[in-house]
């Protein structure tokens, strides 16, 4: 059994916010490495979760999400200021796997953060297990893989899905033609509810459109409904492993 520690690195130029951050996950069983630069961020070793402050006074906290992210597939949770929501929204659509305001109450970071690792992790589980022994879901020109995270679209694209993006289209997957909500959606791929003026799974369903939509600004398969949330439009064929 791994009963390895996860260790979370903490990026953000303010000294006493590294120290209240670091100190709260800590509390709660954490290995913690706070740092100020990125050049740190990527000299920490068998980093699970990064969390990154948008405005960095030397560098830019969005660029270093974006290239963390193209080097590694671990959760990223961007830490933005008020007034940011734009520079938010770009964060999640390119990189981020979740965001929060500051100033923001330490327990509803914590219980994100667990979030974030927990989904993390479940998906790594998947990800051994064996393929003979493994769903299977088909939709439109698409097939996905659930134990390996592998999306496959007819041509031989594989698209990668971070964990939000995954999750998402898991919650469309197993409720196809049917309204969900943003808070159900939430629920599902972020572990806890949110208020209505969270726009992480907007952003989350912008990013998969991107990825499974033929053309994104006219989607054909996640269709929006105005005031109630989304509906996965498409057929979905499931093969679950055969028992012996």
């Amino acid at each position: 059994m791994n009963s390895r520690v996860s260790h979370i690195v903490v990026v953000d130029d303010e000294h006493d916010v590294r120290t209240v951050l670091s100190d709260a996950l800590r509390q709660i069983g954490y290995t913690v490495t706070p740092v100020s630069t990125g050049e740190e961020l990527y000299a920490a070793d068998n980093v699970d979760l990064a969390v990154i402050d948008l405005r960095l006074n030397n560098e830019d906290g969005l660029q270093l999400a974006r290239q963390l992210r193209e080097n590694s597939d671990i959760p990223i949770m961007m830490l933005t200021g008020k007034g940011d929501e734009t520079d938010r929204i770009i964060g999640l659509e390119v990189a981020a796997d979740d965001y929060m305001m500051k100033p923001f109450n330490l327990r509803e970071f914590t219980a994100r953060i667990n979030a974030l690792l927990r989904r993390s992790q479940n998906a790594g589980t998947k990800r051994v297990s064996v393929e003979t022994n493994e769903t299977v879901y088909q939709f439109d020109d698409w097939t996905l893989y659930l134990s390996r995270r592998l999306l496959q679209h007819a041509d031989g694209r594989t698209p990668e899905l971070t964990y939000g993006e995954f999750s998402l289209l898991e919650a469309f997957i197993s409720s196809p033609q049917r309204v969900l909500t943003r808070e159900h959606l939430m629920e599902r791929t972020h572990g806890y509810d949110s208020d209505s003026l969270d726009r992480t799974i907007d952003v989350l369903v912008v990013r998969l459109r991107r990825k499974i939509e033929c053309n994104p600004r006219i989607p054909r398969l996640i269709k929006t409904e105005r005031g109630l949330g989304y509906c996965f439009d498409a057929s979905v064929t499931k093969f679950a492993p055969q028992s012996h």
